[in-house]
């Protein structure tokens, strides 16, 4: 599968140069292209000007607002945000058009963090904007939560994240929901943990955006992962895990041990990909999945497929559930799992409960003030003024 990759904000930005860096591996080390085209939208110069991979011409960096914010951006007011994006919505389609690959692209890709102001509100106006004018391509959002600290220091922080989310589900194919807080490390610095949170986010795309445009038959599967599976399989909100293992070889093919130890192999590995899975939900409530084993040829055999297969049933019984198998990987066997169509998720209906409740609470304080602005302009009315 071919996607082209816009990051919104420092955030946006940020992951979309790591989706950059996966496009350049894939090409220096499997010779195929998964990635037509990598940019940055903000309205902060100094965040475009800290991307790495993403080319540094105006045209894949692209300042949005620059008449209204300077290029100082938008102060987390996700409102200005989605008003740049919509003024300066041209600007970015401009910059796609001229990409040579684009149509090769399968799929649009968005990426944004909720808790932000430029990525926050662009995100779903620019998805708007592209799906009026590209009706034909899937466009997916990928928005990644707030870490637990900016939920409790900040009030705007989850009404950013809910505004945010609601617009994206109401335009987009899917929505790819990353908790932050699921990927931190205690033994990182700052700079360090963002980094690694970052290249771990876009690390489970990369077989799965790989095995469909392989081109080398020792490669290609018996049972092809291609763009057409991974689009009928997304649709609503949507989570992805990843899990990597030592193949390992039974120490005696005809102990009872050994082969027990061998059939579990499998089933551990879609237990740990489903434990880190980028938002804490409940598997069984998914409508659609699918899953994509890479692992060297003789490491993958009918047994490891069926036992997969039965308990990735067992884990989303409802769920139609699409599978392949990728005979790339060296030394390692790996297993990217994708769940999609949830109702909803505890995580993201607690952001609209405590939205209303702030919303609730602000128009409570508003209308105090009102009435002591009321009191205090009747007793104004009576003093002497000295002018």
């Amino acid at each position: 599968m071919k996607l082209l990759v816009i990051g919104f904000g420092q955030c946006g930005g940020r992951i979309a140069d790591e989706f950059a860096r996966l496009g350049i591996k894939a090409r220096l080390e499997r010779k195929i292209n998964i990635i037509t085209g990598v940019f940055a939208v903000n309205t902060d110069v100094a965040d475009l000007s800290g991307l790495v991979t993403i080319r540094p011409d105006y045209q894949h960096r692209v300042l949005i607002g620059g008449n209204k914010t300077g290029g100082h951006g938008v102060g987390k007011i996700n409102e200005l945000g989605a008003e740049v994006a919509r003024d300066d919505g041209d600007k970015i389609i401009d910059a796609l058009k001229e990409t040579p690959q684009f149509a090769e692209t399968d799929a649009f890709l968005l990426i944004a963090g909720a808790a932000g102001g430029t990525g926050s509100g662009a995100i779903a106006a620019i998805t708007q904007k592209l799906k009026e004018r590209y009706v034909e391509k899937p466009l997916y959002n990928l928005i990644v939560l707030p870490f637990q600290h900016e939920e409790e220091t900040e009030g705007r922080t989850i009404y950013n994240a809910a505004t945010c989310l609601k617009s994206a589900y109401l335009v987009a194919d899917a929505v790819f929901v990353v908790d932050n807080q699921r990927y931190i490390s205690k033994n990182y610095s700052i700079r360090g943990n963002l980094s690694k949170i970052n290249s771990l986010i876009a690390e489970p795309f990369y077989n799965l955006l790989c095995a469909g445009e392989e081109t080398r038959p020792q490669y290609i599967g018996s049972r092809i992962l291609d763009a057409g599976d991974i689009i009928q399989t997304l649709a609503g909100w949507t989570v992805i895990g990843y899990s990597r293992s030592q193949p390992g070889r039974m120490k005696n093919p005809f102990d009872f041990r050994d082969k027990m130890a061998e059939g579990q192999k499998g089933v551990q590995l879609i237990n740990n990909a489903i434990s880190e899975l980028s938002v804490r939900c409940n598997p069984a409530d998914a409508g659609r999945g699918l899953y994509l084993i890479s692992a060297p040829a003789k490491d993958m055999d009918m047994s490891l497929v069926k036992d997969i297969g039965a308990h990735m049933k067992r884990i989303a019984p409802e769920a139609i559930i699409r599978t392949g198998d990728y005979p790339r990987e060296k030394g390692s066997l790996n297993v990217t799992v994708i769940l999609s169509e949830f109702s909803g998720m505890k995580k993201i209906v607690d952001y609209f409960t405590q939205t209303i409740d702030l919303i609730a609470t602000i128009r409570r304080k508003r209308e105090g003030i009102e009435i002591e602005h009321s009191d205090l302009a009747d007793a104004f009315k009576d003093i002497p003024s000295l002018l």
